[in-house]
């Protein structure tokens, strides 16, 4: 992923019409795509636009990977999947796409393959591409999660993302996101034809179906229709947005009937004898709905669940669709006093064992309710860090580690976090030829005056080797410790020496301005008195077992837990 500036750019220049040329040819060939789109996407005087719009990675490789810039003017280039908005920052920030962050993706993913990463927006919209990676996984995995199983992993490695440094080359500090695309019904579709209802999605809407997927997970799919004219293709914000038909009710019942089938091979399949009989509009309400498929592919195209009703069918009523369904063997009924009860269920039945798994209204619904809440859980995570106290542990080079610092080529008046130290060490253990050959966590401090002064202890012979993270250790150790702590809305503050935890007992507490609070919040009686020895320092003494509530009144100010040292010693005075 592009974290870093690049460097050794050459100047920008426009490409020669025959190099423009060829390049087309590449993209229209390696991604089937219409002249018409490829004039879109390789456009004339391309490096002039400074908007960087392919790219390859790695030497000698020649692959073409569109730039989400490529994406915004062509969102369906890739199979894509999509994530809470609270997941987008931290896939901007380095992160891959975790498996349980996926919460509807394209059919037929395999690892390796080129995908794009969307915002997650309820249907009927579809969030524009904001990252480009690899799959990690296969269908199979994510349809496992999209199912309700625990899959843990990674879903997406990153390559590309929106606002990081290859996204800067171009003008996208300009540009606003483009606004999610709506999935609309057909025959609202502007400029849609025959043909457009036969033309199938990244990876075919058919086989999805009847693979068990949810339609949902192909929706952006469509390629954008050529004019007769042989002018510039539309956008894919226009005709060639994704669209839903309308089921016929022979649709409609065929779907019942799939649902029906779920429900036995799932929750039905369960059920004991004695919760038998169930009248038929439980029935309905409780097996038969929650399984209907999310989308279903019908004799005009795809369409979504809200046209899968009994209403819509050939049946036209329950008790109707019920009766059939007994006939055919798949349950029994018995009607008293003009209601009709279902007395038995037969999960056995060869069309039961034959029915391929779809994803269900009721489980993409959980699925959406369990981002929102996740996404939900985020944000209030991220509201209550921005009125907590900051804390960063630093160190500087001093005493025996300065000589190191010198010899790794850093300045020596800085302050390092230890992810800062962790990756001098581990640039200089390599660029050194440190690192032991048998034993590949051992360094070969003895090797290198430089580094064995550094991690080198008073009256100790200087070791000849040493585990990497004890080396570390150290040269943490053997540095000067410093921290910053920094409230919102105020600068950040630099002190030398460790950060001191906030220290409590049932009897002291060291914070003067608390006392009064503490006497109100506990309703016990409190005093301040100067520390033994430390006239400048003050304790707080509150009557009684107040940990909690002055724990709690800590953390409401901002402190975090982890600088916050509890000790109870009222056993040890009883003694």
């Amino acid at each position: 992923m592009f974290k870093k500036p690049l460097a050794d750019l050459k100047t920008s220049a426009p490409l020669r019409s025959s190099d423009r040329r060829k390049l087309k040819q590449r993209v229209v060939e390696t991604y089937s795509l219409s002249p018409e789109v490829g004039d879109l996407l390789v456009p004339e005087g391309l490096l002039t636009q400074n908007d960087p719009l392919w790219f390859t990675l790695g030497k000698g490789s020649d692959e073409l990977i569109p730039t989400v810039y490529t994406l915004w003017k062509y969102p369906e280039l890739l199979p894509f999947l999509s994530t809470p908005s609270a997941v987008v920052p931290k896939l901007i920030g380095g992160a891959d796409l975790m498996i349980p962050g996926v919460v509807q993706h394209s059919p037929f993913l395999h690892p390796n393959q080129l995908v794009s990463i969307t915002q997650y927006h309820s249907y009927p919209k579809l969030g524009p591409p904001l990252a480009v990676g690899r799959m990690a996984v296969s269908n199979d995995v994510l349809n496992r999660s999209d199912r309700g199983d625990d899959v843990k992993g990674k879903a997406v490695h990153v390559l590309h993302t929106w606002k990081d440094h290859l996204w800067d080359m171009g003008n996208g500090r300009k540009m606003d996101v483009p606004a999610p695309r709506e999935v609309v019904e057909r025959e609202q579709a502007e400029g849609a034809t025959e043909n457009d209802a036969k033309q199938q999605p990244v990876g075919g809407i058919q086989e999805q179906i009847e693979d068990g997927t949810g339609a949902e997970d192909i929706l952006g799919g469509t390629q954008p229709e050529a004019s007769g004219s042989g002018t510039q293709t539309q956008p894919a914000t226009d005709a060639a947005r994704p669209v839903m038909t309308t089921l016929t009710p022979e649709d409609v019942s065929h779907c019942l009937r799939s649902a029906l089938l779920q429900a036995l091979q799932t929750t039905l399949k369960s059920l004991p004898p004695p919760s038998f009989p169930i009248p038929a509009s439980t029935f309905w309400s409780t097996y038969i709905l929650p399984s209907r498929p999310a989308y279903a592919l019908g004799t005009n195209g795809l369409s979504d669940s809200n046209q899968i009703d009994i209403k819509h069918s050939t049946h036209k009523t329950v008790k109707t669709f019920l009766k059939a369904m007994a006939k055919e063997g798949l349950l029994k009924l018995k009607e008293s006093k003009g209601d009709v009860l279902v007395t038995a269920v037969y999960p056995a039945h060869p069309a039961v064992g034959s029915h391929r798994p779809h994803r269900t209204v009721q489980s993409v619904g959980a699925q959406r309710e369990k981002a929102e809440e996740r996404e939900r859980k985020e944000k209030e995570a991220e509201e209550k860090k921005k009125g907590e106290i900051q804390v960063i542990e630093l160190w500087k080079p001093h005493g025996s580690t300065v000589a190191w610092f010198v010899a790794a080529g850093k300045d020596t008046s800085s302050l390092y976090t230890m992810p800062d130290i962790r990756e001098i060490f581990n640039t200089y253990v390599s660029s050194k030829k440190l690192i032991n050959v048998q034993e590949q966590q051992y360094i070969n401090v003895g090797e290198d005056p430089a580094l064995a002064s550094a991690v080198s202890a008073k009256n100790e012979d200087i070791p000849e080797f040493m585990k990497r993270e004890e080396t570390l250790k150290r040269i943490r150790d053997h540095m000067q410790p410093w921290h910053e702590t920094r409230v919102v809305g105020s600068d950040a503050v630099r002190k030398k020496g460790h950060v001191r935890p906030i220290f409590v007992t049932p009897y002291l507490l060291q914070a003067e301005e608390l006392a009064e609070e503490l006497r109100k919040l506990c309703a016990s009686a409190t005093s301040v008195t100067p520390l033994p020895g430390k006239s400048s320092d003050l304790e707080v003494m509150v009557q009684g077992k107040q940990i909690k509530a002055v724990t709690d009144l800590l953390i409401s100010k901002g402190v975090p837990k982890k600088w916050i040292e509890v000790a109870d010693l009222s056993d040890a005075k009883k003694k």
